[in-house]
């Protein structure tokens, strides 16, 4: 097989995989507007973002969220006006706060995951075994993928 047609398949698999990835996001945060209704996909990425990484400064969880800082700080008024972040000094800088995910934080988030696995068992639940199996080695693909450093260059867009 030829680099160009190589390359053409390639692009033509991403394209369908990417197809595949957006639907699923989106069915996902479809799945999750009943138990958060009012967090936008933003807010409900930030908060696990902090869970996961935190305690952060506001401009850490810019950098990780790839978003400007204006848009990190209205995210977590809104995250701490429903109770979800709070603030606390950063010993390190005191022009600085240090956010961190409160309980009903951890339980927002709690409840989200299990609605949205909850959805994906129901829609896995009559698969065969080779179709799982199938999928556990995507998932752990994916993961690596996501895990590499971003390339910068042609095709790359946001």
């Amino acid at each position: 097989m030829t680099k160009a047609a190589t390359d053409t398949n390639l692009t033509a698999s991403a394209s369908r995989l990417r197809m595949a990835i957006v639907r699923t996001a989106r069915r996902l945060r479809q799945e999750a507007t009943g138990v958060a209704g009012e967090l936008t996909p933003t807010s409900a990425a930030a908060l696990a973002t902090v869970e996961r990484h935190g305690p952060l400064t506001p401009s850490e969880l810019a950098g990780i969220e790839r978003v400007k800082r204006p848009t990190v700080t209205r995210t977590l008024r809104v995250l701490s006006e429903a109770g979800l972040v709070e603030r606390t000094p950063d010993p390190d800088d005191g022009r600085s706060a240090l956010v961190s995910v409160t309980a009903a934080g951890r339980e927002r988030l709690r409840r989200l995951r299990g609605r949205k696995n909850a959805y994906l068992a129901r829609r896995m639940r009559d698969l065969p075994a080779a179709d799982l199996e199938a999928l556990a080695r995507a998932s752990e693909i994916l993961e690596r993928i996501l895990e590499q450093p971003p390339t910068r260059g042609k095709g790359n867009h946001r």
